[in-house]
């Protein structure tokens, strides 16, 4: 299966969705914050990034889901800054920090390339709801120079339908979180109460473009999706809610990696309601809660529990 960017690059959609983007930049409405700064000037809105990505660190990673490590790893381009800033952010010198290294388009395009000659089964482009208009500028040189892995867009889930109908027929792989399913408490977290909302839209406009989750004979993953749930302490996630929308309103078939790495980072540390790590219990619940929807497609990976 070849990845969808090189069609559209030979019919001269990409270009199309290039230019569009860039229209957009001027006035930026490309995610949800929709701050209309003017980005192609430098302008900084809520993400503080302005005409350039800014790259933290890139390579091969074997933490990721099962289906996109394989044997050489999924090649990771983790972008500074962010659009939602959690409280309990655990790369929080990336995303609040902003560390990290501007990329003109060629500069990206050639740490995709890299990537491809490391061997790396996809290219994995972390935090990326942000930089849509970058990513989009430099696809066309990386395909130039022979780029031929599936995208992956490994999404915090805070994103507009409209940036994410630019990336139709281009991204392979969409790999959101659904991080809160009440609007209070995505508002506590990262100021964002309509975050539910917009992850809901977001995962079924994913959907929709993609379908369920393809694998090849190794079983790596080619075409669809990956949620992302990180179980939260006291229920604050709305898992039970979460799982019911995605068996329901998009797919019981859909391939889900419920998390358990929660630990209070940052701002979390000392808070009544995510000042500690999830017990075993309250994983196990989230699991079960998961399968009685019917989802069976989980991620199976080895998991270490805090026993509380």
């Amino acid at each position: 299966m070849k990845p969808s960017y090189l069609e559209a690059h030979e019919k001269g959609v990409l270009q199309k969705r290039v230019d569009r983007a860039r229209a957009w930049m001027r006035r930026c409405t490309l995610c949800p914050r929709m701050c209309r700064v003017n980005r192609m000037e430098d302008e900084k809105g809520f993400c503080r990034t302005g005409r350039r990505a800014v790259v933290a660190s890139y390579g091969p990673h074997y933490g990721e889901e099962s289906p996109l490590v394989g044997k050489n790893g999924s090649g990771t381009i983790f972008f500074s800054h962010c659009n939602l800033f959690c409280v309990f952010c655990q790369n929080r010198d990336i995303s609040h920090g902003g560390e990290g290294i501007p990329a003109e388009p060629g500069q990206l395009a050639a740490v995709m390339l890299e990537l491809q000659e490391r061997g790396c089964h996809n290219i994995n482009l972390v935090t990326p709801s942000h930089v849509v208009g970058q990513i989009l500028e430099a696809l066309p040189l990386a395909i130039e120079g022979g780029l031929a892995l599936p995208l992956v867009y490994n999404t915090g889930g805070y994103d507009r339908v409209p940036a994410l109908r630019l990336l139709d027929g281009i991204v392979d792989i969409y790999m959101p979180d659904f991080k809160f399913w009440g609007p209070e408490v995505a508002e506590r977290m990262c100021e964002a109460r309509d975050y539910p909302r917009r992850a809901r839209e977001a995962l079924k406009e994913m959907h929709r473009q993609t379908g369920d989750l393809q694998v090849d004979s190794r079983g790596l993953a080619r075409r669809g999706i990956i949620l992302r749930h990180l179980v939260m302490p006291n229920g604050l996630a709305g898992s039970a809610d979460v799982f019911r929308f995605v068996a329901r309103e998009v797919s019981r078939r859909t391939y889900v990696n419920i998390m358990d790495q929660y630990r209070p980072c940052g701002a979390a540390a000392g808070r009544s309601d995510i000042g500690r790590s999830i017990s075993s219990e309250e994983y196990l619940e989230a699991l079960q809660m998961a399968r009685r929807e019917g989802l069976d497609r989980l991620d199976e990976r080895r998991r270490t529990w805090v026993l509380w």
